[in-house]
C-alpha cells in the first residue's frame, strides 16, 4: 500500500471501532496487497457483521478482501478447514481462499484475510441451478467425510455434533434455567425460565428414544459445516456452470449428516424441500450412503433443532447468572417462540 493517507485512514477507522491488533493486520495487508499487484491505497472499509469487514483496495472497487477477527480456536478451525480438511476431501476450492493469518501482540485475537467471494449468496439468489449445485456440494462433503481418516482431528479441534451435543446442551440448559429461579432474578425472567424448563424436562426424559433413532438411522459420523444458512453459501454462475463455496466454518464438527441437512432445509419454504431432499439423496447415493425414511429424518432433524435451542438457552442463562446481561430476557423470549413455531421439516 503505497499511499500513506489510505493506510492512516484505515488505521484510524479500525482503532475508532476499538479493534485490537491493527498494527499487525496492516503489516499482513501490505504483503497481501503487494502479492496481488495492487498499488493504490485502501479507500473503503465496509462492516459486514460483527468482527467482519470488506476492504476495497482501489478506487475502481475491483479489488477487495474480507477481514475477519476471531478468537484463536476459531481462527485455527478455519485455517484447518481451508488448508487441510477440505483439501483432504478434494474439496479445497469450495471455500474462500485464506490469504493471511496474523495475531495481535497478546495472542488473544487473530485476523484472517480472505478472498472476497462477492455477493452471490443463496440468500440473494436462490434459483434452482444454484440451490441444486449447493445441495450437491453438501452431499459430497457428507459422503466424502463419512469415515474419513481425519475425523478424530476434526472432532478434537471442532465440535461433536451428535448425541453428545444434544445431551450436553439439554443438561446445561436445565441447570442454568433452574438457577434462574432464585429471588434475585426478576419475576418476568423467572416466569420465562419456568416455561422453558417445561420444554426442557421432556427432552431429557426422551433422550434414550432419540439416542436409539440416532443409532438406527443417523448413519455414520461425517464432517459437518455446522452452520448451513443460505448466507454462508456462495453460488457463482460462469459459462453456464455453478461454482459453490461455503464460508464461516466456525462451527465445523463431526456428527450425523442430519445436523447439517436440517439447518439447510429449514432455510427454504416447505414446498421446496422435497426436490432439495431428492437431489441430496441422489448425490449421497454416489458415495454409497442412503437416507432413512422421512419419519426418521424428522426425528433426527427435531433432535438437531432442539440441541441448538438448548445451546442458546444455556448460553443465555450463563450470561445472566455471571454477568447480569440485559439482553437475556429478549434472547430467551425469542427461543420460546422458536419452540412454539417448530413443525416437522418434512411432510411424511
Amino acid at each position: 500500500m503505497s499511499a500513506a493517507v489510505g493506510v492512516d485512514l484505515l488505521r484510524a477507522t479500525l482503532e475508532a471501532r476499538e479493534e485490537p491488533g491493527v498494527a499487525e493486520l496492516l503489516d499482513a495487508l501490505e504483503t497481501v496487497v503487494s502479492e496481488a499487484h495492487v498499488h493504490e491505497a485502501a479507500l473503503e472499509l465496509t462492516p459486514l457483521k460483527r468482527r467482519v469487514y470488506r476492504l476495497h483496495l482501489n478506487e475502481s472497487r475491483a479489488h477487495s478482501v474480507i477481514l475477519k477477527r476471531s478468537e484463536p480456536p476459531i481462527a485455527q478451525l478455519n485455517r484447518l478447514v481451508a488448508e487441510r480438511w477440505l483439501p483432504a476431501l478434494r474439496l479445497g476450492d469450495h471455500c474462500a481462499a485464506l490469504l493471511a493469518t496474523v495475531a495481535d501482540r497478546q495472542g488473544r485475537w487473530f485476523w484472517q484475510i480472505y478472498e472476497d467471494l462477492g455477493l452471490d449468496t443463496l440468500e440473494r439468489q436462490s434459483d434452482r441451478p444454484r440451490v441444486g449445485a449447493t445441495t450437491d456440494l453438501i452431499a459430497e462433503l457428507h459422503g466424502r467425510g463419512a469415515g474419513q481418516a481425519l475425523l478424530p482431528e476434526v472432532r478434537q479441534y471442532g465440535k461433536d455434533l451428535g448425541l453428545a451435543f444434544f445431551a450436553g446442551n439439554v443438561g446445561d440448559a436445565i441447570r442454568g434455567l433452574e438457577r434462574l429461579g432464585g429471588e434475585e432474578t426478576p419475576g418476568e425472567l423467572r416466569s420465562l425460565g419456568d416455561r422453558l424448563l417445561r420444554r426442557m424436562y421432556p427432552l431429557a426424559v426422551d433422550m434414550p428414544n432419540r439416542a436409539q433413532v440416532l443409532k438406527d438411522a443417523g448413519g455414520p459420523d461425517t464432517i459437518l459445516h455446522g452452520d448451513l444458512w443460505r448466507h454462508n453459501a456462495f453460488a457463482t454462475v460462469s459459462a453456464g456452470a455453478v461454482h459453490v463455496q461455503l464460508i464461516d466454518w466456525d462451527h465445523v464438527g463431526v456428527g450425523p449428516l442430519a445436523y447439517d441437512l436440517s439447518t439447510f432445509l429449514m432455510r427454504f419454504p416447505a414446498a421446496e424441500r422435497p426436490w432439495i431432499l431428492d437431489r441430496y439423496r441422489e448425490t449421497l447415493c454416489l458415495a454409497g450412503l442412503q437416507l432413512p425414511s422421512e419419519h426418521q429424518l424428522n426425528v433426527l432433524f427435531e433432535t438437531a433443532e432442539y440441541a441448538r435451542f438448548a445451546n442458546r438457552v444455556s448460553w443465555a442463562a450463563m450470561a445472566w447468572l455471571h454477568e447480569g446481561a440485559e439482553w437475556d430476557l429478549i434472547e430467551l423470549a425469542e427461543i420460546e417462540r422458536w419452540f412454539e413455531a417448530l413443525r416437522p421439516i418434512l411432510a411424511e
